[in-house]
């Protein structure tokens, strides 16, 4: 710490906050892919925005969307009926 030039005080309150930012970014990360929150909610739980949070996403390599084969087929098929109606 003294090599840094801070005080005790400080350098606790600077490792408080990183660790506390890591804690809501793994916390977001786990309630994405468990399904227990929405990619926007998540982003939100991890303080960031859903720029960083997709970027943090994506290094992680955590899939978010989960949809069955023919699910995406099935619900643009319906977006374009309902679309043209």
């Amino acid at each position: 710490m003294e090599h840094e030039g801070v005080d005790k005080a400080t350098a606790v309150r600077t490792l408080l906050k990183i660790g506390i930012a890591e804690w809501r970014k793994q916390t977001a990360l786990k309630l994405l892919r468990e399904g227990k929150a929405s990619f926007a909610k998540a982003a939100e739980v991890a303080k960031l925005s859903l720029w960083e949070f997709a970027d943090l996403v994506r290094q992680q390599g955590i899939t978010w969307v989960n949809y069955a084969p023919g699910e995406i087929e099935r619900e643009a098929q319906e977006a374009l009926m309902a679309e043209s109606k």
